[in-house]
């Protein structure tokens, strides 16, 4: 049975001591009573250390946001998947939307970056989605797939199984707009069934597909509730306790 997961994406926020009351008021309230799904917590990467302490003695899994492509090597300010594993980093956001759009990550340097992270033995959170001008040209069913074509498809199945898919529509991402639990369903549906024809109906079921895109403690439950979707990658939701914990317990 494939796993639920709820992960928190802070993206560049917080210092150290808000990050600190951050994860150990989440840390308590899920030791408290535990929850139906993996619990992941994606910090900038000075927080991870940290994080990782709460990950040793709690439910928590520690996530980074990011990875270098390369091994290793004269990169300065950049974090390779061996440094993420030593610090035994359980996932890592690997092609989400802002850091191709910011950083002009493409196809290929992401499917390497996964790959860096799947030798390391760390699970890809592996995001892909459409932007408005896409869904609205009807065109975000082949966005996504020539996304997945040309990146994670590349994999072996036993590679593959390594990888969480998160579909994030661009255009729900700090908007407060978010796809209807029918169009979430759709593209999960749709992506699950890519997943099928390219290796196999067993491989498609095991696959944990979260939904990102302004997912929140008013509409997770019922976004959860869709067939096809595992979960969630919440980003603004993951920054306050209290939010994120609903979250969770949305299952």
């Amino acid at each position: 049975m494939r796993q639920k997961i709820v992960a928190g994406n802070w993206k560049m926020n917080k210092v150290f001591h808000e990050a600190e009351d951050l994860v150990g008021a989440i840390a308590n309230a899920i030791d408290d009573r535990e929850p139906d799904c993996e619990v992941v917590i994606c910090t900038p990467s000075v927080f991870l250390e940290m994080t990782g302490d709460y990950s040793e003695e709690s439910q928590i899994r520690t996530g980074a946001q990011n990875v270098s492509e390369h091994e290793s090597g004269a990169y300065t300010g950049e974090i390779s998947a061996a440094m993420l594993d030593s610090m035994a980093i359980d996932y890592c956001i690997v092609g989400h939307s802002e850091r191709r759009k910011y950083f002009g990550e493409k196809d290929e340097v992401l499917y390497e970056k996964a790959e860096r992270l799947i030798e390391n033995e760390i699970i890809p959170i592996f995001c892909i989605g459409e932007q408005l001008e896409d869904r609205e040209a009807e065109n975000h069913f082949k966005v996504v797939e020539a996304q997945l074509v040309n990146s994670v498809f590349k994999f072996n199945k036993d590679e593959f199984s390594n990888i969480v898919i998160a579909y994030e529509p661009v255009w729900a991402i700090g908007t407060g707009k978010t796809a209807t639990p029918a169009q979430a369903q759709e593209m999960h549906a749709f992506i699950r069934d890519l997943i099928a024809k390219k290796y196999d109906n067993e491989t498609a079921e095991e696959t944990s597909i979260l939904y990102g895109g302004s997912c929140n403690a008013e509409n997770a439950k019922e976004l959860f509730s869709q067939k096809d979707v595992d979960g969630g990658l919440i980003g603004g939701a993951s920054l306050k306790a209290n939010d994120f914990t609903k979250i969770i317990y949305s299952f």
